[in-house]
C-alpha cells in the first residue's frame, strides 16, 4: 500500500482499532489555544546511571538535569529493543519494530542488515503533516539507505543528518569510509560538514529553530544526536576538563563523562535558542534513549543488570523526561510503564489527530497531565534479531505487569522475574507449575506469530 492512501487507510481501519484508537485532543480545543510546538530529543547509548540526576557522581549535566526539573521524569521508561533501528522504528510508527519490519540493526553491508521499514507502515511526521505541522529532523535517522526508507521519504519536510547506522569517527562523520550526510536527499560534501558531530546537530537544530521563529505553523523537530555511541570522541577540551576535576577517573570513563557533558552542553544550547527565539512558551520537549549504555565503554545503567543488547532492565530502560511550560507539572514524577512506541500515538494525540489508527503504542497524555492513568494492564514485548554469533535468530523479552520473562540469546532458556519486587532482576523465578509464566509465554508466542506476517527481508523472487 503507498504512501498516497494514508487517509483512506486511516478511515478503513477505525473499527478495529477501537480499543487503541485516539481521540481528539479536545481539552486543548475546547480552550481554542493554539497546537504546541514538539521537540523529540533521542540520544544513543545513554545508560540509566549516566546522568547527575540520576545519582552519576562523576557526571555533570545540568542542562538535561532542568529538563528533569521542569518537567517530569518517567521512571518506568523501556526503549521498544535494546539496540538502535527497532527502537527508532517504533518511536515513528508507534508500533512494535517487528510489526514494521525491523526487529534487528539496519546496516549498510546487506548480510549484517536485519530489517527493512515496511512501506505500508505509518509514520509520525506524515500524520503531523497532515495537522499542518512542519515536520524536520536533524541528526541520525538509522532506518534506511535509500528510498523510500529515508526521512524525506517518510514523511519529513526538512532533514538534515546522518542516514547511517554510527559513525565510526565524529570527526569525519563516515561509515566504514561511506559518507551518509544528508541535505534532504542531496550529499553534504566533507567541506560543509567540518567538526564534531554533536556540535554540527546542534548548530543545524538552532539554525531550524530560527527560522521557525515568528511562524504561525507549528513545528516537530527530531533531534537524534549519534552521542555517547562508540567511538567514544569527546572533544579534547571537554575530556581535559574531566580529567582535572576527577582526580581518580579512568581513561575510558573520563571519555565517556567527557562525551556525555559535552552533548549535555549542546542540548543546553538549544534550550537557549528555544528560549531566545521566545518558542519555548508553547513547546513539548521529550528527551529519552534508544537503549541501554554498553558497559565495555565504561557507561554505566547505574543498578540496573545488564548492558547494551540484553533484555535486562539495563538493556532497555531509558532515562526519559518530558517538559512543557504550563501543562507539565516541574518536579513531577511518574511510575506509569512507558515505552518509546508510546509516544507516537501521545504527540499525535497532543497535535490533535482525529483519525483512529492502530498503534500498539498507547497515549501517555493523561500522564504527563498528572491524571489518572494506567498503564500496566497490557502485554509488552522486546525483541532483537541479528546475525553472527546470534545466528540470524531473534530473541525476546515479554512483560505483564510486574511480571517479565527474557533471554539474551535465542540459544539460551527464558528467564522469569518479578520485576516490582526485584528489578535488579538478581532473584529469578522458576517458571514451572507458574501461571504467570505460562501466560507470558503464550502471550509471547502469539506476538511471534502476527509478527511473522510481517516480511522484512527483501529478497529475490
Amino acid at each position: 500500500m503507498g504512501f498516497m492512501n494514508r487517509r483512506s487507510f486511516l478511515k478503513t481501519t477505525c473499527a478495529v482499532s477501537a480499543g487503541l484508537a485516539i481521540n481528539p485532543l479536545s481539552s486543548f480545543s475546547d480552550m481554542n489555544e493554539s497546537k504546541p510546538n514538539i521537540i523529540m530529543v533521542l540520544v544513543d547509548d545513554l545508560g540509566y546511571g549516566d546522568l547527575s540526576c540520576l545519582g552519576a557522581k562523576d557526571m555533570r549535566t545540568p542542562h538535561i538535569d532542568n529538563i528533569a526539573r521542569q518537567g517530569m521524569t518517567f521512571r518506568n521508561f523501556y526503549a521498544n529493543s535494546p539496540v538502535c533501528s527497532p527502537s527508532r522504528a517504533s518511536l515513528l510508527t508507534g508500533k512494535y519494530p517487528d510489526h514494521v519490519g525491523v526487529p534487528g540493526v539496519i546496516r549498510q553491508e546487506e548480510e549484517h542488515s536485519w530489517g527493512y521499514l515496511a512501506e505500508h507502515a505509518i509514520t509520525l511526521p506524515q500524520v503531523l503533516n497532515d495537522l499542518d505541522y512542519h515536520t524536520a529532523m536533524i541528526g541520525k535517522w538509522h532506518l534506511g539507505y535509500e528510498k523510500p526508507n529515508t526521512p524525506n521519504g517518510r514523511g519529513f519536510k526538512h532533514f538534515k543528518g546522518f542516514l547511517g547506522d554510527m559513525m565510526h569517527d565524529y570527526w569525519t562523520h563516515l561509515n566504514k569510509g561511506v559518507n551518509w550526510m544528508r541535505y534532504n536527499d542531496s550529499i553534504i560534501e566533507p567541506e560543509d560538514q567540518k567538526g564534531h558531530a554533536t556540535d554540527l546537530f546542534t548548530d543545524w537544530a538552532i539554525d531550524y529553530l530560527n527560522e521557525r521563529k515568528g511562524r504561525q505553523e507549528p513545528f516537530f523537530l527530531y533531534l537524534a544526536y549519534n552521542a555517547p555511541h562508540f567511538p567514544i570522541q569527546p572533544p579534547p577540551e571537554w575530556l581535559d576538563k574531566v580529567n582535572q576535576r576527577e582526580k581518580k577517573i579512568t581513561d575510558k570513563r573520563a571519555k565517556n563523562v567527557a562525551l556525555i557533558e559535552h552533548l549535555d552542553f549542546s542540548i543546553g544550547r538549544v534550550m537557549q535558542a528555544l528560549e531566545k527565539t521566545g518558542l519555548d512558551e508553547n513547546t513539548l520537549i521529550i528527551f529519552a534513549s534508544d537503549n541501554g549504555g554498553a558497559l565495555e565503554y565504561a557507561q554505566s545503567n547505574g543498578a540496573l543488570r545488564g548492558n547494551k543488547q540484553e533484555m535486562y532492565e539495563g538493556g532497555i530502560r531509558i532515562p526519559t523526561y518530558a517538559m512543557w511550560k504550563g501543562r507539565i507539572e516541574p518536579g513531577s514524577a511518574t511510575e506509569n510503564v512507558g515505552m518509546l512506541m508510546d509516544l507516537c500515538p501521545t504527540l499525535c494525540e497532543i497535535a490533535g489527530n482525529d483519525s483512529l489508527h492502530p498503534f500498539d503504542g498507547i497515549s501517555l497524555l493523561p500522564t504527563l497531565l498528572g491524571k489518572q492513568q494506567s498503564t500496566d494492564d497490557r502485554y509488552l514485548f522486546w525483541v532483537r534479531r541479528e546475525g553472527w554469533r546470534y545466528g540470524g535468530q531473534a530473541y525476546y523479552a515479554a512483560r505483564y505487569k510486574d511480571y517479565k520473562i527474557l533471554q539474551n540469546s535465542a540459544y539460551e532458556p527464558m528467564q522469569f522475574f518479578n520485576i516490582g519486587e526485584d528489578d535488579l532482576e538478581k532473584y529469578p523465578l522458576a517458571p514451572e507449575n507458574n501461571k504467570h509464566y505460562e501466560t507470558l509465554k503464550n502471550a509471547l508466542q502469539e506476538h511471534i506469530r502476527l509478527s511473522g506476517k510481517v516480511t522484512w527481508q527483501q529478497g529475490e523472487e
